[in-house]
């Protein structure tokens, strides 16, 4: 079976064409840097020939407002388009857990846009909604107001997840039927945001102290206690933050 990984060159995109291939399946890595262009639509017609499922694991380069709408809907309208004509049974998207209850962020109401555009589609689809990345948690940290003593963070609840967790989840999505729905993806725990910046900042040797404040913004965004966490019904990934953070 042919999959394309829409992104394949990126962090998680690698991560599946590998794992795909591995299980002996035709995982084709597409992406700018081979040829293959989302938002222009250059060469997704030659790249999904004899495809069956197509997974987007792409993330705009931008987080301007109108740029990351315009990224998000304009390749998902493309891909879509071509995977008609192709013949795709099944589209996979990643998404982010509780991207429709943060609607003052940009890159939310973007990807919000995403999904409600592949579901009104004709695509049998399934849209995986991951936590954010342990591997992330450092781009996370250093968007926090410091004053070189104190680190101010949200109060809210956060549970990051790895990356080859998502990507095994990823495998077994891409393999399976499509859901026609949303599945949530989050890590085995659950952390309030001074707890687990000031476990990686420790882990780091920075001496900084990390401080709750209820007025902190996560990229410019208010968030509740339960805006970035999945739902209680979510798939739990198997590796603890510390443990990543040890090797």
């Amino acid at each position: 079976m042919k999959i394309v990984i829409v992104g394949g060159s990126g962090r998680l995109g690698k991560k599946l064409v590998k794992s795909l291939r591995s299980r002996g399946y035709e995982a084709v890595a597409a992406s700018p840097s081979s040829g293959v262009n989302a938002v222009t639509g250059e060469g997704l017609s030659e790249v999904l020939v004899d495809a069956k499922v197509v997974v987007d694991a792409t993330s705009s380069p931008s987080f301007e407002d109108k740029a990351v709408l315009e990224f998000f809907l304009q390749s998902s309208r493309n891909l879509l388009a071509a995977e008609a004509e192709a013949g795709v049974s099944h589209h996979v998207v990643v998404s982010i857990a509780g991207v429709d209850r943060i609607p003052d962020s940009g890159y939310m109401r973007a990807k919000v846009a995403q999904e409600k555009l592949i579901q009104s589609a004709e695509i049998p689809y399934t849209i995986l909604r991951a936590t954010q990345f342990f591997e992330f948690v450092e781009t996370i940290a250093a968007q926090f107001p410091t004053d070189g003593q104190t680190v101010s963070v949200p109060s809210a609840f956060i549970q990051p997840i790895e990356a080859d967790d998502v990507a095994d989840a990823l495998v077994d999505i891409t393999l399976g039927a499509p859901v026609n729905g949303i599945i949530e993806l989050g890590g085995p725990e659950r952390f309030r945001f001074d707890e687990l910046i000031q476990q990686f900042l420790n882990a780091n040797q920075d001496a900084r102290r990390v401080i709750a404040d209820s007025d902190a913004r996560y990229f410019g965004a208010k968030l509740s206690d339960r805006s970035l966490i999945p739902e209680d019904n979510s798939r739990i990934g198997s590796t603890r933050f510390q443990d990543w953070l040890n090797r």
